[in-house]
Formats: structure tokens, C-alpha cells, sequence
């Protein structure tokens, strides 16, 4: 029970050298982490210092990750903040840390990321990604209504809902209110609980834990649930109420005569929708499911172009070309416009963690994911009912790994979105012609939908190497078209 006292987040505040500095000792408090978020988080932290030198007046040049705490100590020291709005460098750097103090998901880093927010928001207060952080990681603490209202302002200053924002919400106003229905049936089971739902929730639970190992029932339940209710009437941490809801059950199961159905079904289901958000049509529409086997046959004999999401094009002017071939294939957060970019999309392939473009219309859509519980999990959550005809299934996952079976040691880095497609083509090799469009990896810059467009292009993918594998397979290169067949 000690927890619910303490996991409420820390008085904040939005000056930027506030937050530099708060950056500064926690870098210092990640030294010789062995966890693998922490580090990353290091890593992050590293950057930031890179950054802030550059914008700073008198800030000391990037040295090695070893020397970076005390050379952001010293900057954040010596060297004059920024007047007025954040730089956008500087805030992406920012926003950087905050994503991956959210990853490590412990208390300090979650206050620290809520730090950022408040910064980045003091700074740009239409700052999406800004409130989505700051959503993101009042969530993560347990404050659930804070959270939903900053979701809610993220969707004001968004067209895009590429990351199912709304749908969380809906989750988590719906699970709320599953959680009070059970609540108030515990109340009506135990009516004597409301007496003791006034007083201090830590002492009155353990007051009722005490009489249960006594043996005293009678006694005990009334202060537990009233201890429930007194911590839903503080809004306590989420956690921290389903962490006592759960042992609450557990104890009453152990009582003869006690019938739980409905107190569990409550229970679950709440639990449930705040996971995974609710599920309308858990068929998705009547979509149909695909195989590789069945995917190849889809394809095979028919002209193949897959766009690349550059900016090179988005100034091609090469719209009627591209809708000359039989199918077309686009990636994760495209954009439409005709004249450069054609108007069809036969396929659609994405990463599982973004909903970019899902709900556009498209005959196949393959969505891949290296773990297949988080890939299920978003095809639930993300997939649109009646968007797609087809959908591909396990065995087109993750095509690299699990059907090339191309492990780290031939393969270190996490494939692209557009290798997985590229590689799985030529894997199948049916069709007749098979082209790249615009693919100059990155360095005409990003072409996407606009939500999208602030989406770092992450260090994880090796681009270097992608690109050596199609130019070893290249048949003809021109400045706009790469063709394989």
C-alpha cells in the first residue's frame, strides 16, 4: 500500500533550463546501466547535449558519450538558453528523451519524460507531439483523467489520428466506467463499507487485511471495499486501485459461499478494454485472410511499382506512369497526389505500431511486426472493418525473419517496412516487372501524410545496407526508377 502514496507525479514546472539541468542529473544517474532502455535513454541523452551546444552561446563542443554528463552540466551552466520558442532541433531532441524516458517506464524516467512535456508545451503549447507525450505518460503514472484530456487536445491539433488516439480514449473512458460498475456493486454487496470509506485508505486496508488472516470475514470486507472506494474517490493511481481490486478478489474467492461472477466479469473486462481499447467487429468486417501462398498467387504475372515516401516523389510528376502498372504498392504513412505520386494503391504495407493510412481503402493490406503478440494486438486495435479486402496473415508477419530466416548474424539491423516488401517480391519472383520509384533512401528527405512528417527517421533500420542489396540486384537504375525485373 505504500505506493499509493507515493506514485503521484512531482510538482513540474515548463523553464527550459529547468529541464536541461533535471536531463543533466539524470544522464549522471544512468552511468554503468546495464538495462537496455536505460542506455538507449543515455544514448538519447548524449544527443540532446550535442544539440543544446550548438544552440547555446558559449556551450562546449560535442565530446565522447563518457564526458557527456558533466559537458550538459557545463552547458546548461555557462551557456545561455534560447530565447522564446524552443528550436525545432532542440525540441526534437527534447521530445527524443521524453519518448525514451517513457520506454523505460520507471518512476523516475516517467517524471522526467512529464518534465519534457511541460517544457516543450511551456514553449509551443500546439505542440503535438508535445500533448501526445504528455498523454502518453499521465497514462503511464495512472492519471487517467489528465491523460484523456491531453489525448483529447493532441486530436484538436491533429487531421491524422495515425496512432489511435481516439480509440484510446474510448478505452480508457470505457474501462473507467466498467471499473465504477464494479465499485458500486461491491458497495451494494457490502453495504457497511461506506463506513469506513472516509478515512485513511492505507491503515483502513490493512486494518481489513489483518482481520481476514484473524479469520473475521465479517469484519474485514467492509474496510477493504471501503478502502477500494476511498482510493477511486482520490483518483488514485490506476495501478495502484487494480493492484488492491485484484487482491480484493482473490481474498473473497478463498470464502465459501461467495459468488463472483459478476464482480470478475467487471473486473476483466475493464481490464481488458484498458489494454486494448474496445473492439467493435472483432471480424474486422469479413475480411479475408491471405497467405503467402495465396499472396503469391495475387501477384504472380502482373507489373509490380512500389513508391517510396521521399520528397523526390513528391516533385516527380510521375502520377500517370505509376498508375499505368497493374499493382502498386505504398508504405506505411503515404501521401497522395495524383499528379506526382498516382492516385491508386493496390497494397498496403505497413509497421504494426503506426495506423497511418489504415482506414484507406485497399484491395491487400500486409502488416508486419516482429512479435506476434504486439502485432495481434494491433491488428485489433488498428484495423479498420471494410478498409481492406484482404489481410495478410502469420505466415507474411515478418518476411525476412520468418520466411528468409535471415537471423542477426546475416541481418543485424531491424528491416524496413519497404525491405520486408522488397525482399519478400523478389523472394517470390512471379512477377514480370518489378520497379522502385523515388527509392533514394532518405536523402531527398520524407514525403508522408502530415501527421507523420515529425516522425524521426529511426537509427534501427540500416539503410546503407538496404540500399546495397537492391543495387546488387538492379537490372537498370535511372534517377527516378530502380528495376529489379
Amino acid at each position: 500500500m505504500t505506493r499509493v502514496q507515493n506514485r503521484r507525479a512531482p510538482a513540474r514546472g515548463g523553464e527550459l533550463e529547468d529541464c536541461l539541468r533535471a536531463c543533466a542529473v539524470h544522464s549522471g544517474k544512468l552511468v554503468g546501466s546495464l538495462d537496455r532502455r536505460r542506455t538507449e535513454l543515455a544514448e538519447q541523452l548524449r544527443k540532446l547535449l550535442v544539440v543544446f551546444s550548438t544552440t547555446g552561446t558559449s556551450a562546449p563542443a560535442p565530446a565522447p558519450a563518457g564526458g557527456a554528463t558533466a559537458l550538459l552540466k557545463r552547458a546548461v551552466k555557462g551557456a545561455a538558453a534560447p530565447t522564446g520558442s524552443i528550436p525545432g532541433d532542440l525540441l526534437d531532441a527534447l521530445l527524443a528523451v521524453g519518448n525514451k524516458a517513457l520506454e523505460c517506464g520507471y518512476d523516475d524516467e516517467l517524471h522526467l519524460a512529464l518534465q519534457i512535456s511541460d517544457t516543450v508545451l511551456a514553449e509551443r503549447k500546439n505542440s503535438r507531439a508535445g500533448w501526445r507525450l504528455r498523454a502518453r505518460v499521465l497514462e503511464a503514472l495512472g492519471e487517467e483523467r489528465e491523460a484523456v484530456q491531453a489525448y483529447e487536445r493532441y486530436l484538436e491539433l491533429t487531421d491524422e489520428d495515425g496512432f489511435g488516439v481516439a480509440a484510446r480514449i474510448t478505452g480508457l473512458r470505457r474501462a473507467a466506467e466498467r471499473e465504477r460498475e464494479l465499485l458500486a456493486l461491491l458497495q451494494r454487496q457490502c453495504p457497511r463499507a461506506a463506513d469506513f470509506a472516509r478515512g485513511p485508505a492505507t491503515d483502513v486496508w490493512a486494518e481489513g487485511l489483518a482481520l481476514h488472516a484473524l479469520g473475521d470475514w465479517d469484519a474485514a470486507e467492509p474496510r477493504l471495499v471501503g478502502a477500494l472506494l476511498t482510493l477511486a474517490a482520490d483518483e488514485a493511481p490506476v495501478a495502484d486501485r487494480q493492484e488492491l481490486l485484484s487482491q480484493y478478489l482473490d481474498l473473497r474467492t478463498g470464502i465459501p459461499g461467495e459468488d463472483l461472477t459478476e464482480a470478475v466479469a467487471l473486473y476483466a473486462e475493464q481490464r481488458r478494454i484498458r489494454m486494448r481499447g474496445p473492439v467493435a467487429d472483432p471480424t474486422v468486417g469479413g475480411v479475408g485472410w491471405i497467405s503467402l501462398g495465396e499472396f503469391r498467387n495475387q501477384i504472380a504475372g502482373k507489373s509490380i511499382c512500389l513508391i517510396a515516401n521521399s520528397g523526390r516523389v513528391g516533385e516527380s510528376s510521375m502520377g500517370a506512369q505509376i498508375d499505368g502498372y497493374d499493382l502498386v504498392v505504398r508504405f506505411n504513412s503515404y501521401r497522395i497526389d495524383p499528379k506526382h505520386t498516382g492516385s491508386r494503391t493496390d497494397i498496403h504495407a505497413t509497421i504494426h505500431k503506426h495506423g497511418f493510412n489504415w482506414d484507406r481503402p485497399v484491395t491487400t493490406r500486409l502488416v508486419f511486426g516482429g512479435v506476434s503478440g504486439d502485432w495481434k494486438h494491433s491488428l485489433r486495435n488498428r484495423l479498420v472493418p471494410g478498409a481492406q479486402r484482404y489481410l495478410g496473415d502469420e505466415s507474411l508477419r515478418w518476411p525476412v525473419r520468418n520466411i528468409g530466416r535471415l537471423g542477426n548474424d546475416v541481418w543485424s539491423s531491424i528491416p524496413t517496412t519497404g525491405f520486408n516488401m522488397l525482399w519478400l517480391l523478389d523472394f517470390l519472383d512471379v512477377s514480370p516487372t518489378l520497379d522502385l520509384i523515388g527509392f533514394d533512401f532518405y536523402e531527398s528527405g520524407a514525403y508522408r501524410v502530415q501527421e507523420a512528417m515529425k516522425l524521426a527517421i529511426t537509427s534501427v533500420h540500416e539503410y546503407t545496407s538496404e540500399k546495397a542489396w537492391v543495387m546488387e540486384r538492379a537490372q537498370s537504375v535511372t534517377d527516378m526508377r530502380i528495376s529489379l525485373r
